[in-house]
């Protein structure tokens, strides 16, 4: 057992308010932090998004136990006052390394001696940022799937400078809020699963700007075709538009020319709102429950522009 208790999460978004979430469920105290009180403000919607889906995919569920867990959360937006008494720091803001170098050094002047370091970047490597935390050996990476309650996986990977025993703490602790930890033991960018992942959602998207087919004939042919449950813009919906945009953003940035392409599609529900499961519309519509009602009119059926 470690002695992780007080967790800080840096960062209320799709993926954010759910380790939030899962830490609080299975015990710890968690300090939610975000930039401004409106986007806090998201967040009991956000929870009660998540009971319905914890009721529904957890057979021990109890709504006392939900209860008792978002007891065990405070929210602020101060970045000093969240990580001043925090065993744990998980990041989970926007991709953009540049402003993860920004907040982490803001955590490493104001964090304990004893805080350890993890972010849940999906795409950047560790090592481009653990130096800003003024203490790179303590610094390491913890990523976690979408609706992570159920996809319990969580990858650990170090950088060539974390200290070994720091790893070994996470993937404990990992255990703590039953997630199953998964060792990567080279840094790579995108660890295990989006190093799969991320050509194939990439895939999906080119087909679908370059006017080859439809979002739902895509979907349908891989699932057909694999026996797979969801096809790539099930996925997209899944993890939210704005994880996607910002490493396309990246990409596009560096002169991938069918990121900018694809960033042109996923900004129409960014700039709507309907950006995947969690707002209830993507590229399909979806009922309370999550499943899906039709495609979303906010997207032609093929772009082709």
């Amino acid at each position: 057992m470690t002695d992780i208790a007080r967790v800080t999460v840096l960062g209320t978004g799709v993926l954010g308010s759910q380790i939030i979430m899962q830490n609080a469920y299975h015990g710890k105290n968690v300090v939610a932090y975000d930039i401004s009180d409106e986007v806090l403000a998201k967040l009991p919607a956000r929870w009660d998004w998540m009971r319905g889906h914890y009721k529904k995919d957890l057979p021990d569920f109890t709504d006392a136990r939900f209860d008792e867990a978002l007891g065990r959360i405070t929210t602020t937006t101060n970045l000093a006052e969240a990580v001043a008494e925090a065993d744990l720091v998980i990041e989970a803001v926007p991709e953009n390394l540049e402003l993860k170098r920004e907040v982490w050094a803001e955590v490493g002047a104001a964090a304990p001696d004893r805080t350890i370091f993890a972010t849940n970047s999906s795409s950047l490597l560790p090592s481009d940022m653990a130096e800003s935390t003024g203490r790179p050996a303590r610094f390491g990476t913890l990523h976690f799937a979408n609706m992570i309650w159920r996809q319990n996986m969580g990858e650990v990977m170090g950088h060539p400078g974390t200290d070994p025993e720091v790893l070994d703490t996470i993937a404990e602790y990992a255990t703590e809020i039953d997630i199953v930890p998964f060792r990567v033991r080279k840094e790579t960018p995108g660890y295990l699963l989006n190093s799969v992942l991320i050509p194939w959602l990439d895939a999906g998207a080119k087909l679908y700007v370059d006017g080859v087919g439809t979002v739902e004939d895509i979907d349908g042919a891989w699932r057909m075709g694999t026996g797979a449950p969801l096809g790539p813009f099930q996925i997209y919906d899944i993890v939210g538009f704005n994880v996607a945009y910002n490493i396309g953003k990246n990409r596009a940035e560096a002169g991938d020319e069918d990121s900018a392409k694809f960033n042109e599609v996923l900004k129409v529900g960014l700039d709507s709102g309907k950006n995947g499961l969690g707002a209830g519309e993507g590229f399909y519509v979806y009922d309370q429950d999550g499943a899906i009602t039709g495609r979303s009119s906010q997207y032609p059926e093929v772009w082709d522009k």
